[in-house]
C-alpha cells in the first residue's frame, strides 16, 4: 500500500509537469510575434496590425490565464483535477485551431488571448494541487517547483520547433499543428491527475522531521471569502504583480531583444531563458523549504532588480555582447521562475489545501495583471523610444518596491522554514 501510494504521487507530479510542458507555449510568444511583425513589415501575409498592439494577444492571454484560475480553482476543488485539465486542453486546442484559420487581430486576440489563455488557466490550475496533496509539507516547495518547471521549460522544445514550423509551414499551419498536439497531450495526461483518498496523510519526509513537527498537517484551512479580507493577501498580491510582471515583460520581448546579438538564431535566447525559468522554480522551491519562503523571495527579487538595472546599458547598446545576453536571459528567467514555486507554496502554507485551487486562483490574478500591464507598457515604450532601456529601468524600480514589501510580510511571520511561511 505504501509503495502504491508513493508511485501514484510521483505519477501525478510527472503528469502535471507534462501538462505544463504543453501549456508553456505562452512563453514562446516573442517568436510568434516576430513572425507576425515580419509579415507586417513586408506587407504580405495578411497581418495588417498596428505594431504597437503586437503584444496584445499575449497580454490578454496572461490576463485570461490568471482570471480563469479563479473559476478553474473552484472547478478543481469541486470536481477534481482530471475534469479541470480536460476543459483546459479542449479550450487551448480550440483557441489555437481558430487562430490557425485567420490573420485578424480580433481573432488572434480572442483565440490566443481569451480562449487559449483560459484553457491554460484551467490546465495549469489542475496540475499542482493534486501533486501537493500526495507529499508532506516539508516537500511543498520542491514538488510545486517540479510541477511548474514544466511550464517554464516548455520553450526549450517549443522555441526550436516553432522556428522549424514557421519556416516550413507558416504561422497559421503551425498553430493548427500545436492545437491538435496539445489536445492529445493535455487531455491524455489529465486522466493521471488524481487526488489521494479521503483521510490520506502523506508519510513524513523523515522520522526526525516528523517528531520535531508532529502537527505539520493541522494547518488552518481558510476559504476565499476570508482571504480577500486579509491585508497579507493584498501584500502578497502586489509583490507577485511586480515580480511576475517584470519577468513577463522580458519574456514577451526576448526574441526581439536578442536580434542584435544572435540574428536569425535569436530564438536561442528564448530557449536559454526557459532553462533559467524552469531551474529557478525547482531551486527556489527547494530552497524555500530550507530557509523560508519570505527569505527566498527577498533574495530573488533583489537579484532580479540588479539584473534589470544592468540590462539598461547592455540591451540599449548597438551591438550587445552575446555572452552577456546569454547570462542576462538565463538569470532573468531564473529569477522570474522563482515566483511560480514560491507563491503557490505561500498560498498552501497560509491558507491550507482544502480551498487551494480557488485561493491560489485569486492570488494568481496578480500574475495576469502584471503580465498584462508590463508587456503592454513595454511594447508602447519600445515603439516610442526604439529601445527597451526605459522598460528595464521602470521594472527595476518596481522590484525595489517589491523588496521593501517583503519585509512588511516577514514581520508578520514567525513560522519555521519547514512549516512553510
Amino acid at each position: 500500500m505504501t509503495e502504491t501510494v508513493k508511485n501514484k504521487g510521483w505519477i501525478v507530479t510527472l503528469s502535471g509537469t507534462g501538462i505544463n510542458l504543453a501549456l508553456g507555449i505562452l512563453y514562446t510568444w516573442s517568436i510568434f510575434k516576430a513572425s507576425i511583425q515580419k509579415t507586417i513589415e513586408a506587407n504580405q501575409g495578411g497581418f495588417n496590425w498596428n505594431p504597437a498592439k503586437l503584444n496584445d494577444p499575449y497580454s490578454i492571454c496572461c490576463l485570461a490565464f490568471a482570471f480563469s484560475m479563479i473559476l478553474a480553482g473552484k472547478v478543481q476543488d469541486k470536481f477534481g483535477p482530471k475534469t479541470t485539465a480536460l476543459i483546459g486542453g479542449i479550450l487551448v486546442s480550440l483557441g489555437l485551431i481558430w487562430i490557425s484559420q485567420s490573420t485578424s487581430y480580433a481573432v488572434w486576440t480572442l483565440g490566443f488571448g481569451l480562449l487559449a489563455g483560459s484553457g491554460i488557466g484551467f490546465g495549469y490550475s489542475a496540475a499542482t494541487p493534486p501533486a501537493l496533496k500526495w507529499f508532506p509539507p516539508q516537500k511543498t516547495g520542491m514538488i510545486a517547483g517540479i510541477v511548474v518547471s514544466g511550464f517554464g521549460l516548455a520553450s526549450v522544445y517549443i522555441a526550436p520547433l516553432s522556428e522549424y514550423l514557421l519556416k516550413n509551414f507558416g504561422i497559421n499551419k503551425a498553430m493548427f499543428i500545436y492545437g491538435i498536439a496539445f489536445l492529445i497531450v493535455v487531455c491524455g495526461l489529465s486522466f493521471f491527475l488524481v487526488n489521494p483518498p479521503a483521510g490520506y496523510r502523506p508519510p513524513p519526509s523523515s522520522l526526525q522531521e516528523d517528531s520535531r513537527k508532529p502537527k505539520a498537517f493541522s494547518a488552518v484551512e481558510v476559504g476565499p471569502s476570508k482571504i480577500i479580507k486579509m491585508g497579507k493577501f493584498y501584500l502578497l498580491w502586489l509583490i507577485f504583480f511586480i515580480g511576475a510582471g517584470a519577468g513577463l515583460m522580458v519574456i514577451s520581448n526576448i526574441n526581439g531583444m536578442a536580434k542584435k546579438s544572435f540574428g536569425s538564431a535569436a530564438f536561442l535566447a528564448v530557449v536559454i531563458l526557459a532553462v533559467g525559468n524552469a531551474s529557478g522554480r525547482i531551486i527556489a522551491g527547494t530552497l524555500s523549504d530550507k530557509i523560508g519562503r519570505h527569505q527566498t523571495l527577498t533574495i530573488m527579487l533583489s537579484f532580479q532588480a540588479v539584473l534589470m538595472f544592468l540590462a539598461v546599458p547592455l540591451v540599449g547598446g548597438a551591438h550587445p555582447n552575446p555572452m552577456l545576453m546569454v547570462l542576462l536571459a538565463t538569470f532573468m528567467g531564473f529569477n522570474y521562475g522563482t515566483n511560480l514555486s514560491i507563491f503557490p507554496s505561500l498560498a498552501k502554507d497560509n491558507w491550507g489545501l482544502k480551498n487551494f485551487g480557488m485561493n491560489y486562483g485569486l492570488l494568481f490574478t496578480a500574475w495576469g495583471m502584471g503580465g498584462f500591464v508590463m508587456s503592454r507598457v513595454s511594447q508602447m515604450l519600445q515603439i516610442r523610444s526604439g529601445s527597451y532601456s526605459s522598460s528595464f529601468l521602470a521594472a527595476g524600480l518596481l522590484l525595489v518596491g517589491g523588496i521593501l514589501l517583503t519585509f512588511l510580510i516577514r514581520k508578520k511571520s514567525t513560522n519555521p522554514p519547514g512549516s512553510g511561511v
